[in-house]
């Protein structure tokens, strides 16, 4: 499958268009952002560690059911994926208080929660993506009913399988934001699943093993993203 012309470059990725309509190839990048986009910087091979990662967890979810973009990887950087309509939502999951949650509300972090907590935001760079509930959802007209279930069903059945597998791995599963989109007509899930998009917490130590590295300069930023890389391959 041939790479035509880029359709988007987004903060971690680039999408091309190939001679097929119904197929584009993903690229990422080793661009890092933060706080929507006002710090940035390079993780050295993140883009690798990303696409790879995120494969090897979609081929997990698709084994259970949840239906997801992913076609085929091509090379380190590249995979090909279904062209998605993306849904203009974030889907946030939490397991435990951290983050943007934990100074929203003034909690400290590592509160684990006695059930999932879902967070919808708007997919809005100029608006800062901000918080919505499923009533703004559908006033917006930004999913139907029907596709509102479907991302909320599948979302919870994304967190039970990452939970399992990352625990497996000696990481705890803190929260992560995933995203869907529309493929002749069904949700299905898109996007990626990384430590640019999860809060992972060792098991033993509690260390953080995320991009919380980079947004906190923890450093030991490259170090952690393979760590996290080599306990996702066994």
């Amino acid at each position: 499958m041939k790479k035509l012309e880029m359709l988007y470059e987004g903060k971690a990725k680039k999408v091309y268009k190939t001679e097929d309509p119904k197929k584009l190839i993903v690229d990422y990048k080793d661009d890092a952002t933060a706080f929507n986009g006002l710090k940035k910087g390079q993780i050295a091979g993140k883009g690798v560690v990303n696409n790879t990662m995120a494969n090897i967890i979609f081929k997990m979810l698709e084994e259970k059911g949840i239906p997801t973009h992913l076609l085929e990887q091509l090379n380190e950087r590249e995979t090909l994926v279904r062209a998605v309509q993306i849904l203009p939502l974030e889907v946030i999951i939490r397991n435990v208080s951290a983050g943007s949650f934990s100074k929203r509300y003034g909690v400290e972090e590592g509160i684990v929660f006695k059930q999932p907590v879902l967070e919808f935001s708007y997919k809005n760079d100029e608006l800062g993506d901000p918080l919505i509930n499923d009533d703004h959802i559908l006033a917006l007209e930004l999913a139907t009913p029907e596709q509102l279930e479907d991302v909320k069903k599948y979302a919870y059945e994304v967190n039970d399988a990452l939970k399992e597998f990352f625990l497996q791995r000696d990481l705890k599963l803190i929260d992560f934001k995933i995203e869907f989109g529309l493929y002749d007509g069904k949700v299905i899930l898109a996007d990626e699943i990384s430590p640019d998009t999860c809060r992972l917490w060792d098991v033993h130590t509690n260390e953080k093993m995320d991009k919380d590295r980079f947004r906190r300069d923890l450093g030991q930023v490259e170090e952690t993203y393979q760590e996290v890389f080599s306990r996702i391959q066994k």
